[in-house]
């Protein structure tokens, strides 16, 4: 599909006002079975590869590179020159910073050992899950394989090899837990032990819910080590 067929198509769009309504800026490239849902901006020379799918009222923002075959559900905020590489999955609300790089080889090579170049059969893909209302801050690394749970947080820069809890704040090289965050984006420092779950409470008044194992082996760590689980 043409640049000035993309063009026509979202003017043609606009002025029958149709549910389906997105936009698409004249430089972006957008490759044949992209589905894109209502009310999405997909801006100045982002390129969206074949078999992708993303939902309504997304930002897709300049120079955003995402692969073949993703899956990209509503109200996603991807920022500037932001590479989100097959087979990438992204669920609702979630924030993507400038310069985030996804990644989805953990082993890579151009050749093979007989020296003949790779070709898309000589690898195997590990896919990267992005859950409901994370944020991922910007130049951070994500790992082949890893999974960010409902509204975690990733500070800048950094780079994530394992996976993130519901709601853990996350920054380092390699990244660690370093707390747990509000819905709001704030970091939590009230927390009560209940019968079933740990419950912290935000400033702003919401409340969020972890398992006891989760907040009792961050607690228990030192600030130069944190533990993980896998």
């Amino acid at each position: 599909m043409s640049k000035k067929t993309l063009k026509k198509k979202t003017v043609i769009r606009k002025k029958t006002n149709k549910k389906t309504d997105f936009f698409v800026h004249s430089t972006a490239e957008v490759e044949d079975d992209v589905q894109i849902g209502q009310g999405t901006k997909v801006w100045h020379f982002a390129h969206i590869r074949k078999g992708t799918r993303i939902g309504k009222n997304c930002i897709i923002s300049k120079s955003v590179f995402i692969d073949s075959d993703s899956l990209i559900s509503d109200n996603v905020k991807i920022q500037n020159h932001a590479i989100v590489y097959h087979q990438a999955i992204i669920e609702n609300g979630v924030f993507i910073g400038p310069n985030v790089c996804f990644t989805n080889d953990k082993i890579p090579r151009a050749i093979n050992p007989d020296e003949t170049i790779k070709s898309s059969d000589d690898w195997e893909v590990s896919t990267i899950r992005i859950k409901k209302g994370a944020a991922i801050g910007a130049h951070s690394v994500i790992l082949p394989g890893v999974s960010i749970g409902k509204f975690a947080m990733s500070g800048s820069g950094s780079v994530i090899a394992k996976d993130v809890p519901d709601f853990a704040l996350v920054f380092g090289n390699p990244a660690k837990i370093q707390g747990f965050v509000c819905f709001c984006g704030k970091k939590i420092t009230d927390f009560k032990k209940e019968k079933e779950k740990t419950v912290g409470q935000c400033q702003c008044g919401l409340k969020i819910e972890l398992e006891h194992k989760i907040y009792k082996l961050w607690q228990q760590a030192d600030n130069t080590r944190k533990i993980w689980l896998r």
